[in-house]
């Protein structure tokens, strides 16, 4: 078994007993391999719905993580467990790594299957130390210098409301966790709100010294949506209106070529897996992109974050 293997795959042997405590028994052979595989497949275990689920995320990492700073739709199954992204099962999520935009992000993601779907609908994989390697050297340099910029427009009648993305109604509120976290905002007329947000596109995880591409900039370019739904947001909102778009962090645009460039080195190191049902996943946040195959049938995912992070703080 190299560390190449994504992701690596513990099966029971028998009659499953106690996930939990297996996790517990085995935990620090499992945060290595998770750190150095980047995610684990926990297969064949019963693992007694979402409350046992939730004991599975204690096990391993503790408390899981509420979901904050939004950039999808997800319903709440029970306290900090929630539904994979709710997007129509026609549609590709693109990989990414999760909250790589925001000045904290959870190391570990938990994803358990409770009912497959009937074809397709993986969790696609990719290990962002391949990604970064596949990336022309070129572009890495000028993502390391210029940075990246997530610009987010926020309406009241369209897309996803500030409301929702910052868990509150209080415009207050809103302004003190954007200077907080380094987001600049611009509210436009009684209830739109625009923000800015500066990020590095390269990082190290805890603890290593290996280069990791950990960033949005891809999954939230214009150009890595469907052409007719680019076409029909730019004709309505704009391109400086748009739901969410990326720039260099100077504001200087980024060539569709260099996205396209981008969106092919995550393909090149994308490796997936079919669900089935019970599976639990563990993913390194820092080492391995997910994301989501359009699917046929039910497709019930819920998933967790865990073991907050922010770089330059002893928060791991």
């Amino acid at each position: 078994m190299t560390d190449n293997t994504l992701p690596l795959v513990i099966s029971a042997e028998g009659p499953s007993g106690s996930l939990p405590d297996l996790i517990a028994e085995h935990h620090d052979e499992f945060t290595s391999a998770l750190a150095s595989h980047g995610a684990l497949l926990f297969r064949g275990f019963e693992v007694g719905g979402v409350d046992g689920f939730s004991d599975v995320v204690k096990s391993f990492s503790g408390q899981a993580l509420t979901y904050t700073e939004r950039s999808s739709p997800r319903s709440t199954i029970k306290g900090d467990v929630y539904t994979s992204t709710d997007y129509p099962p026609d549609e590709e999520i693109f990989l990414h790594n999760e909250n790589s935009y925001q000045a904290s992000w959870p190391l570990t993601l938990f994803f358990y299957c409770v009912e497959p779907p009937h074809s397709l609908g993986a969790t696609p994989l990719a290990d962002i130390r391949q990604v970064y390697n596949n990336i022309d050297p070129a572009v890495r340099e000028e993502f390391a210098r210029r940075r990246w910029m997530l610009v987010r427009n926020f309406y009241s009648d369209f897309g996803t409301s500030w409301q929702y993305v910052f868990n509150t109604d209080d415009r207050d509120e809103v302004e003190a966790y954007c200077a907080a976290n380094g987001i600049a905002t611009e509210w436009h007329g009684k209830d739109n709100l625009r923000t800015r947000t500066v990020r590095d596109a390269i990082h190290l995880r805890p603890g290593s010294d290996v280069p990791r591409w950990f960033n949005h900039a891809t999954f939230f370019h214009v150009t890595s949506m469907p052409a007719d739904v680019q076409e029909a947001l730019v004709d309505m909102l704009g391109a400086d209106g748009l739901p969410s778009n990326t720039y260099y962090g100077d504001g200087g645009e980024i060539d569709p070529s260099t996205m396209e460039h981008l969106r092919a080195a995550y393909r090149q190191a994308t490796t997936r897996f079919d669900y089935h049902r019970d599976d639990v996943v563990v993913v390194d946040n820092m080492t391995a992109a997910h994301g989501r195959e359009p699917f046929t049938g039910p497709r019930k995912i819920a998933v967790a974050m865990a073991d907050a992070y922010a770089p330059g703080k002893d928060s791991a």
